[in-house]
């Protein structure tokens, strides 16, 4: 029997996941999703050329490779469609290389409204939505009214259909939204049927199929930082981020988990509201920013940038399990003077090194600081030629987290890589 090894974010998302996976992926004949949906945006760079895959698993792009989208995603057939012409024109038939959860949520036009419509309605307190229709299908499925992949093979399926988006026409009108409910139904209909030309699964029966003879790898969305139950409340996403939503979005046992490879950057970032302890509103968040590209691959909103967080990350990869650290953009640090890592909080004036219940308490953060390498490390391919400077803030990290550093990130192409 085979294990499922899981990539997984370790902050608030946006740390490199789609690169990675496309480095392993040629490791894995295959690659699942296990939750999310389309607001996630992996970047991908190889023979270059980017590509960003939002609710497509990123080993599309490895011949021969089988995707599965599990049953814990919620899936939008209008952008599932358009991510598959994308990927059409490159060559790829995405029919013969997706299989697709019939547990796998389905978002409505009217989702998306909805999504609009409570962020509007929330004012300052809105949680920073990527307005994909994500939390209000994610609502649905909780409350039982959803619908999913399997549903549109039923006969009533058009009636199904009607009787969710009333209640979602009801529940616009409660918020005194104005909108165009009709718009895209035609077009999501026809996404529909695009649907049915796909290899549409038990996932958990799958799943446990392909596990007695060949492994797979589990790709995450989004960070464990944004866990529904264990992120930083209520700026987090809808879904399990860590590694329990593999068990649950995929229909395995936790023993059938092999290596969890955690993710993180070198520095921080995030997206739309919600605490973040070490965050720069100086030129040095700007040029962290500007070095690293900082700008959401769905949405093109700037992030917001900041230090590293080593209390947080401790957090993560300790409700993870993590056994292999990998760090991103390393490079883009090349150019400080000085390097800074948050190694524990004063909370309402109290030290501590524990990632606390109250998010939205008053949270200073107590630095480390690092004489910078000042080189730059983006041609470097083995670790002997790292500078000493940089083997110093990377073994830091290792000796206060406890796990071992396995793969280092020195630029988005899949080559610039150093495996340890």
């Amino acid at each position: 029997m085979k294990s499922i090894d899981v990539v997984l974010g370790l902050q608030w998302g946006d740390e490199g996941k789609g690169k990675i996976v496309d480095v392993l992926a040629g490791r894995y004949p295959a690659v699942a999703r296990f939750q999310g949906g389309p607001n996630a945006g992996h970047s991908l760079h190889f023979d270059g050329k980017k590509f960003v895959v939002r609710s497509i698993p990123s080993g599309i792009f490895r011949e021969g490779s089988v995707n599965i989208i599990g049953s814990g995603v919620v899936l939008d057939p209008i952008t599932f469609r358009e991510e598959c012409a994308n990927i059409e024109s490159m060559g790829i038939k995405p029919c013969e290389r997706i299989h697709i959860s019939k547990k796998a949520h389905l978002i409505l036009p009217t989702h998306r409204l909805l999504d609009a419509a409570m962020e509007a309605a929330a004012g300052k307190g809105k949680i920073g939505s990527t307005l994909k229709g994500i939390g209000p299908t994610y609502t649905d499925k909780i409350s039982r009214h959803g619908l999913r992949v399997g549903d549109i093979l039923a006969p009533d399926f058009r009636e199904r259909f009607l009787k969710l988006k009333s209640r979602h026409l009801q529940q616009l009108s409660d918020l005194n939204y104005e909108c165009d409910a009709d718009a895209e139904e035609a077009k999501w209909m026809d996404a529909v049927e695009f649907l049915k030309g796909f290899d549409l699964i038990d996932c958990e029966y799958y799943v446990d199929e392909w596990l007695r003879e060949k492994p797979i790898l589990a790709e995450g969305a989004q960070g464990s930082l944004l866990d529904v139950d264990f992120g930083s409340y209520p700026f987090v996403t809808s879904s399990s981020t860590t590694v329990g939503g593999v068990c649950t979005g995929l229909g395995v046992a936790p023993s059938r988990i092999g290596r969890v490879f955690g993710i993180f950057k070198a520095y921080c970032t995030r997206v739309g509201s919600g605490p973040f302890p070490t965050e720069l509103f100086d030129e040095t968040g700007e040029k962290i920013r500007r070095i690293g590209q900082e700008f959401g691959a769905v949405t093109g909103r700037p992030r917001r940038c900041g230090w590293l967080d080593l209390v947080a990350l401790k957090y993560t990869v300790m409700i993870d399990g993590v056994t292999d650290l990998i760090m991103m953009k390393s490079d883009c640090l090349d150019s400080f003077g000085t390097i800074k890592v948050c190694t524990s909080y004063k909370v309402n004036g109290v030290e501590t090194d524990k990632f606390p219940f109250d998010t939205a308490a008053e949270i200073e953060p107590v630095y480390t600081e690092f004489k910078g390498w000042n080189r730059d490390l983006t041609g470097v391919r083995r670790e002997e030629d790292l500078p000493q400077e940089f083997r110093e803030y990377l073994k830091f990290i290792e000796d206060y987290i406890g796990v071992p550093v396995k793969i280092i990130s020195l630029g988005p192409d899949r080559e610039a890589t150093i495996e340890r």
